[in-house]
């Protein structure tokens, strides 16, 4: 495969329609899925082309051994395969929902859940462990994320290997390095502004120096073979970090939400378990004895991602103490209440059976519903006088 039938193959992820929640344009969806079908079979040969070429790259001559060779690029290319693998599948997805366009609300609005919604596939995290990408076990990643990462995996994995090499693709190199840098500028203004936002502009604009500055060189006639590889390198590598990054720092803010919404949660079953205490433990004796959690005592929700799973479980090993205490006062309240409506079960019988005014009867009507309406009641004795009156209506029974 040479470098100019490879540089031909190369292909660019096409801009996805619309945003999150908002339903997609009928066009610009059937623009989008025409424009993503042509992008998925032509970055399958690129990969396919690649695979071959790094296969090659020991015995091709002037390959550089310590970039080109198989083992140096098998991490990338599996997950470019994989990643590649995650936008088939839900562009798949968005063909089923699409219909041939027979769409209405309801359907344009799930075209673009799966458009800007995280991919269902998780990546293996063998494969980012073998490639080039620092990543956590997935990476949770919007469908045209993963397009992008795809195209700068693709084009890293192109420089690597050496194979575009002739003064005919210069310049569209340097196009596609403009365009690049247009991503870049765009995945920047997702950051988060402060520190990490100013120092991602500054990294920008000194690689677009350096791309302005060798393009003049070129215009010039001036030679740039040599100075193209790095810059596509380094450009593709700040790309694919800011891509992964912001996937990360969604999963955080993600993980932060839901840790806010558990707490919160939990604050509501605080108050409730401890009125759900006193109301016990004012009823009936003994009541169970257990501390209500104090969700307070936690501390607030922290904000940084290696803090979030240990708070979470946190949250959780609250939530299960919770779960323990509402059972065991709900159990005795409800007990009580059980003995209640026994009690007045077996007095409407005795009153159909015209026992209920006999000495005996009464009396023993009498000592459980004081027993049982004592406060707090003694579940022992009137969980004996219940059956008690049980007993006497049974012995009047004719």
């Amino acid at each position: 495969m040479t470098g100019d039938a490879l540089a031909a193959a190369a292909a660019v992820a096409p801009p996805a329609p619309g945003r999150i929640g908002q339903a997609v344009d009928p066009q610009a969806a059937l623009t989008y899925l025409t424009d993503l079908g042509r992008w998925r079979d032509q970055r399958r040969a690129e990969l396919e082309q690649l695979d071959q070429a790094a296969l090659a790259a020991p015995t091709r001559a002037g390959a550089p051994a310590s970039s080109a060779t198989p083992g140096a690029v098998t991490g990338d290319i599996m997950l470019s395969l994989a990643l590649w693998k995650a936008v088939s599948d839900r562009y798949e997805q968005l063909r089923a929902v699409w219909d041939s366009g027979r769409v209405g609300v309801a359907e344009r609005e799930r075209l673009s859940t799966l458009i800007w919604g995280r991919l269902d596939a998780t990546l293996d995290p063998t494969l980012i462990g073998r490639s080039s990408v620092p990543g956590s076990s997935a990476l949770a990643v919007s469908l045209p994320e993963a397009c992008r990462l795809s195209d700068a995996l693709a084009s890293q994995l192109r420089v690597r290997l050496g194979l575009e090499t002739s003064g005919a693709e210069v310049t569209e190199r340097l196009r596609q390095l403009r365009a690049q840098m247009e991503r870049i500028r765009d995945q920047i203004d997702l950051e988060p502004a402060g520190t990490t936002q100013t120092e991602a502009a500054a990294t920008q604009a000194r690689l677009a120096r350096r791309l302005k500055e060798m393009a003049d060189k070129a215009a010039r006639g001036g030679d740039v073979g040599g100075l193209l590889e790095p810059l596509e390198i380094a450009a593709s590598l700040f790309e694919r970090d800011l891509i992964v990054n912001g996937a990360r720092r969604r999963e955080a803010g993600d993980l932060v939400r839901q840790a806010r919404q558990v707490r919160a949660d939990l604050e509501i079953r605080e108050t409730e378990l401890r009125g759900l205490v006193d109301e016990c433990v004012a009823t009936v004796r003994p009541a169970p004895h257990y501390a209500v959690p104090d969700v307070a005592a936690l501390g607030p929700v922290p904000n940084t991602a290696d803090r979030l799973p240990a708070y979470l479980a946190r949250l959780e090993q609250v939530s299960r103490a919770m779960t323990v205490i509402e059972t065991a006062y709900g159990r005795a309240l409800a007990d009580h209440a059980e003995l209640v409506s026994r009690l007045d079960a077996y007095h409407a019988k005795a009153v159909a059976l015209g026992v209920a005014e006999r000495a005996e009867v009464a009396q023993a009507y009498g000592l459980a519903r004081r027993a049982l309406q004592a406060r707090p009641c003694a579940m022992v004795l009137a969980e004996q006088l219940v059956p008690l009156y049980q007993t006497y209506i049974q012995l009047e029974e004719p």
